[in-house]
């Protein structure tokens, strides 16, 4: 057998005492010391193979296995014990029932600017719920069936005080495309599952999945969304009957029916968004001083009007509109389309449908349905967190966000709003930064929001009849067009231009083909992106000289030696080791690990070198990587820890002579 002689660079530690106490806990020193050292305790470690201690230790594990179950039901059973305290303890509960924490300290302050806000933000949610249902291809009472429930949930669970949930234009063009026309049954089952699916992550910890969706992916996927949603209105702003599921289709479709636009659909679907991107431009605008403490009341009380106004423009256009097309069926057909009937009242409270009928009369069971909506079980649930994460960053001043509970809270959000008949929403950035505008404190908000959707329900549907479909085509096309982000071209394009190959592969995609496909395919690139850079790391090559005057080669990867990029630094080294030929030293400084492929080449360069009976050291090994090359029992794995040391190892060991 191979034995094995390890020096460390201070006399007093050796690998089998961080092999002992991997945690730390012993205040013992650094295992391995700076590159740079004064050279008094610096010594070299070679390691030749495995070693004879371990015969031991794995001798000695034999008689425990034999009566181990009782012990390994003593730890089963502490650790269930641990973890059932930490689950029932007061800062468990805090954390997983937020309101807990901020309902005992709530004040009157607190109520009134709820109040505000939660009502203002009501009056935006009204009209884009019913604008947002003909995005996902149901009728407009869906839309707000999906916006009162889950508001109320989220007062209970909801970790941002800013984040109104409800029907989004991602979340609804996604529904759309999911469902594909096959029904609202299928949007409301999708609701369902598609919270079992961020409940699940958010218990499991799977936040680190939106991880892999990065910044380019992310602008690319929603400036193309914008761009769908809008191609997906231009039909009813032309007052034309149109299809398709993708951007080329839609406006395949748009180009065939073009010949059959109304005039009057189209002239008061361009009115809106004309005035709805001026009343936009009321919130930029302020009277009086620039100092806000010189303003008179009448300047305070204008610019809030304006303020007011240009936030409820949503709900003003659709009361305009609405008396338009009511003043027009009293006299006779209304010139342009109207949503037409809405259920008056409530939705029946009642449990999702797990089958649906089919067009042919038949029935879809639960795993046909299931099946049909393919992919978008899980980018629904992705993207939707996506969303209400990025609200919850963009608002949270600084703090952390916890992001698993923002899953759980949207997950249940969306199982409850399933029994309403609601479809799949999320936090839409626009009533957030509405809701942050209007001064809200709490997640209590929510609660104005949604009884005011519960009064809209319950006694305005019968005037929804005469809102214009038009009119909320517009509402949708001034609201999503601001989400393409051209913005960020400019400084991607500065920073880091490879960057901007991901966003426009996105941005392609999601164009080219379904919304899921196309955030698919901005990932996998980004992945591509990823493992490139793993098996391809950046290697410093320089030559220097031992303080004795003897030249050798500096080796420096830049990164973990793992699977990908272990031929291409065995072959990088060994090219320019046989060119020099001089003494090699890998850098180690920055491989904090290493797999059994990278112990393979390792093993296979040290045996290369000695044939050519040419030294080949290791600078500054970490311990834990140590232990993975030994593995393999490699001849004449050379590691040291201190410069101080090069030059005598170089003449002890290999005999090479020093100036």
């Amino acid at each position: 057998m191979l034995k094995s002689e390890v020096r460390r660079a201070s006399s007093d530690l050796t690998l089998s005492s961080y092999l002992e106490d991997p945690a730390g806990d012993s205040p013992s020193p650094s295992p391995y010391p700076p590159r740079l050292s004064n050279g008094k305790e610096g010594k070299a470690a070679e390691c030749n193979g495995g070693g004879g201690g371990g015969g031991g230790s794995g001798g000695g594990g034999k008689d425990n296995g034999a009566d181990g179950v009782g012990p390994l039901h003593s730890v089963v059973v502490a650790w269930a014990k641990g973890k059932a305290r930490k689950f029932f303890s007061m800062k468990t509960l805090r954390r997983r029932l937020p309101v807990s924490a901020w309902l005992p300290e709530y004040s009157r302050a607190d109520a009134v600017g709820d109040l505000v806000a939660g009502v203002t933000v009501g009056l935006t949610v009204i009209p884009q719920s019913l604008a947002y249902s003909s995005v996902a291809g149901l009728p407009p009472q869906y839309g707000l069936y999906g916006s009162f429930l889950g508001c109320f949930v989220y007062i209970l669970f909801g970790s941002c005080k800013d984040v109104p949930m409800g029907p989004t234009a991602i979340v609804s063009l996604l529904t759309y495309q999911t469902v594909n026309g096959m029904g609202p049954q299928y949007a409301i089952l999708l609701c369902f599952l598609a919270g079992c699916v961020e409940l699940l992550m958010g218990i499991l910890g799977l936040g680190f999945l939106i991880d892999f969706v990065s910044g380019p992916v992310a602008s690319g996927f929603t400036s193309a969304v914008a761009l769908v949603i809008v191609t997906s209105q231009v039909k009813d702003v032309l007052g034309i009957s149109a299809s398709g599921s993708t951007f080329t289709e839609m406006w395949s479709s748009v180009i065939n029916s073009i010949s059959e636009t109304r005039m009057w659909d189209t002239l008061l679907g361009s009115t809106c968004i004309i005035v709805l991107l001026l009343m936009r431009l009321l919130t930029m605008v302020e009277i009086g001083p620039k100092d806000e403490e010189k303003r008179s009341t009448f300047h305070n009380l204008v610019n809030k009007t304006l303020w007011l106004v240009a936030t409820a423009r949503n709900a003003i256009l659709v009361l305009v509109c609405g008396f338009l097309g009511y003043w027009f069926a009293l006299r006779g057909e209304p010139p342009f389309r109207l949503i037409g009937d809405i259920p008056p009242g409530l939705p029946t409270f009642q449990s999702p449908p797990f089958s649906a009928m089919k067009p042919d009369n038949t029935t879809a069971g639960f795993l046909e349905i299931v099946s049909k909506c393919g992919s978008g079980l899980l980018v629904l649930p992705l993207l939707s967190l996506l969303e209400d994460i990025a609200i919850c960053k963009a608002f949270s001043s600084g703090k952390s966000v916890d992001a698993t509970q923002e899953m759980i809270a949207i997950g249940l959000c969306n199982i409850a709003n399933s029994f309403v008949q609601g479809y799949p929403g999320s936090g839409a950035l626009s009533r957030s930064a509405v809701n942050n505008c209007s001064g809200v404190r709490t997640p209590m908000g929510g609660l104005y929001t949604g009884l005011l959707v519960v009064v809209a329900l319950v006694f305005f549907t019968p005037y929804f009849y005469y809102i214009p479909k038009a009119s909320l085509a517009g509402i949708i096309i001034a609201a999503v067009v601001f989400m393409v982000e051209v913005k960020v071209v400019r400084p991607m394009w500065r920073t880091k231009k490879s960057d901007l190959i991901p966003g426009i592969g996105t941005f392609i995609s999601c164009l080219a083909l379904r919304i899921e496909m196309g955030i698919l395919v901005g990932i996998a690139i980004n992945v591509l992106f990823i493992l490139y850079q793993a098996a391809r790391p950046k290697i410093e090559v320089e030559k220097l000289a031992t303080r004795k005057g003897v030249d050798y080669l500096m080796v420096t990867p830049d990164r973990c030696l793992i699977f990908p990029s272990t031929d291409y630094v065995r072959n990088l080294v060994t090219k320019h080791g046989f060119k020099q030929a001089i003494p090699v030293v890998i850098d180690c400084s920055h491989i904090y690990g290493a797999d059994f492929t990278a112990a393979g080449v390792v093993l296979n360069l040290t045996e290369d070198f000695i044939k050519r009976d040419q030294p080949l050291l290791f600078f500054n090994l970490k311990p834990g990587v140590v232990e993975v090359f030994e593995g393999l029992q490699p001849k004449g794995l050379v590691v040291y820890y201190s410069e101080d040391d090069l030059d005598t190892i170089l003449k002890e060991r290999f005999g090479v002579a020093t100036v």
